[in-house]
């Protein structure tokens, strides 16, 4: 890993550590740390009862047994509650820490409506070469994902130096010197077995990573794929009836198992990476159990060790291999920690980016009224949608928009919400309330209560208001159905949801009031019924709409036109219209 890579990983884990719970943070990293530098110590003197254990079997002292025996029991005693409090100290270290980092990606994702920006990136943004896949999965994850392999990875590490540092010194002092004969020349190798055991880390770190490299790629790509199939398959879900009205079972059913197919293929591809280096790591590691008998043995038959000694040098030789082995235990832990990290730091480059470009780009200032002033209108990619728009709605206004499909009408829209980004000029939104009402309402999960409140919170609005708006809305079927939870958008149907957000609006009272064709599902009668009933409770309400039925123009005072041209759609002057009776 680069040192670039590091320095932008260490600044997704900083910024924890230096919150506002960063004592926290600390507290609970410190005793997760002080618990496992425990733990090394437990293990060292279980190595230092082997040798005194194994040395009362050889002289059969029974007297000496019992007592090491006493003395294992307090050690295991020990060793057990320091695991339990190790294990839970370390879930709660790093619960805590995913709680915390959702929150700011999920801050990160919906400020400045990062999350809307980010799928029009997808569609064809030239400033966001490659804008961050699946952020939900993303979020739920890789933060998920990244926490625990961080931990893991660095208490690992951490418990891999100290161990080193611990029983580095008690194999050099118990392996004793080797001397060795070459042609008339005698040389001592001091500590001979952990320069032996030095050697041998370093020959299978070194094939590990050769062999294993591979898996990083492999990971990350594995991560995107099996993100993509969920996608695809909640997509069906959330589109269930359109399909079932297509029948196009057969087509989404190819789909879906070509993105499985991708998966699997990319699944196999890491799983034959896998068994190469697991081919590795188990010759490696079933070498490492008889290897430091082996070298030790000429010692041993020649008199100078006891059979206590030897085992504890095997168990130290093993703790300080392992230790210096970390790298190739832990290869695969890294490439699925890399590849989570890689996909974090991209979707913060995009979320930063985005960020950035917020002050650069198109954006809303405040004004008397929705306006916009010489404004041209662009694609996410750059080309020109709408252009040299002006277009002020003045308070109590009744305005239609109309022009043919794809000329640029919604676009209009979401430019005076303030949320479309791509263009240039000024647009300008008033201190009052501001509602829009799209074709497809947005309905959250939740209860009828909170869904007809919707976006604000179901207490602030009284169950005898949002009855009455049900009624008025032609939703009796619904009002006694409140305090009910259920996915709303596949319950109710299109019209059902349109006339649902009538009932919103009417809840809102709001001072301007964008209609988005939304009463496209509805028939003349209903839609004329919902229009006659915004005029008569919202008198002073501004109504301004986009709508291909003929019946609605008889509701505006004013008319706008776009006419498709080259180099992006012109607004026409205001034509007068025909206001219909107040009605009775």
């Amino acid at each position: 890993m680069t040192h670039r890579f590091t320095a932008r990983a260490w600044g997704l884990i900083k910024p924890y550590f230096t919150s506002n719970l960063r004592w926290q943070a600390i507290g609970l990293l410190t005793a997760v740390v002080a618990l496992n530098l425990i733990t090394v110590y437990v293990d060292v003197l279980l190595n230092e009862f082997q040798r005194e254990f194994f040395n009362s079997l050889e002289s059969r002292d029974y007297a000496e047994f019992r007592h090491q025996l006493w003395r294992f029991s307090g050690l295991a005693a020990a060793f057990i509650v320091v695991a339990a409090y190790k294990f839970y100290l370390t879930q709660l270290f790093e619960m805590r820490w995913r709680a915390w980092l959702t929150a700011r990606y999920i801050d990160g994702w919906l400020s400045q409506r990062a999350y809307y920006r980010l799928e029009l990136a997808a569609t064809g943004n030239a400033s966001l070469d490659a804008p961050a896949d699946n952020p939900d999965q993303r979020i739920a994850e890789d933060v998920r994902l990244f926490t625990e392999f961080t931990v893991f990875l660095s208490m690992g590490l951490l418990n891999a130096v100290v161990t080193l540092g611990s029983f580095i010194a008690i194999l050099w002092t118990v392996s004793g010197p080797l001397t060795v004969m070459l042609g008339a020349n005698e040389f001592t190798i001091p500590g001979y077995m952990v320069w032996v055991a030095v050697l041998y880390a370093i020959a299978g770190s070194w094939l590990t990573h050769a062999i294993g490299r591979p898996l990083i790629g492999l990971n990350f790509q594995q991560q995107k794929l099996e993100a993509d199939l969920r996608y695809g398959m909640v997509r069906v879900r959330e589109n269930a009836e359109s399909i079932a009205l297509y029948h196009g079972e057969v087509t989404e059913r190819a789909s879906l198992l070509d993105r499985f197919g991708r998966v699997i293929s990319n699944y196999w591809t890491l799983i034959k990476a896998q068994k190469r280096l697991i081919w590795a790591q188990s010759f490696y590691g079933q070498l490492a159990v008889i290897f430091p008998f082996v070298v030790a043995a000429p010692r041993y038959f020649n008199g100078p060790l006891k059979l206590g000694d030897l085992m504890q040098i095997s168990n130290a030789f093993g703790q300080v291999q392992s230790a210096l082995s970390w790298f190739v235990d832990a290869y695969s832990s890294v490439a699925i920690w890399k590849a989570t990290t890689d996909r974090l730091l991209s979707f913060e480059d995009s979320l930063q980016h985005l960020h950035a470009e917020a002050g650069t780009m198109l954006h809303a200032v405040e004004g008397a009224s929705p306006a916009l002033r010489g404004v041209r209108l662009d694609t996410p990619g750059g080309a020109p949608i709408v252009a040299d728009a002006t277009l002020v709605v003045a308070a109590g206004d009744r305005l239609l928009l109309t022009g043919p499909s794809g000329s640029g009408k919604s676009t209009v829209f979401r430019a005076l919400a303030g949320i479309w980004p791509y263009g240039s000029g000024v647009i300008e939104r008033p201190a009052g309330k501001v509602f829009f009402l799209p074709q497809k309402p947005y309905l959250p999960i939740g209860t009828l209560r909170a869904c007809v409140s919707y976006p604000a919170p179901p207490d602030d609005v009284s169950d005898d208001a949002i009855r009455s708006a049900l009624r008025d809305c032609r939703l009796p079927q619904l009002v006694d159905r409140l305090d009910e939870s259920s996915a709303w958008d596949r319950r109710l149907s299109p019209g059902e949801q349109q006339r649902l957000g009538f009932a919103r609006a009417l809840l809102t009272c709001p001072h301007w009031l964008f209609l988005d064709e939304a009463t496209s599902a509805l028939d003349e009668a209903t839609g004329k019924a919902l229009y006659e009933l915004l005029i008569e409770r919202l008198p002073d309400a501004a109504l301004i709409s986009i709508a291909h039925d003929p019946s609605i123009a008889r509701f505006h005072r004013l008319r706008r036109h776009l006419t498709p041209a080259d180099g992006g759609a012109r607004l026409g002057d205001a034509v007068a219209l025909e206001m219909p009776p107040a009605a009775s």
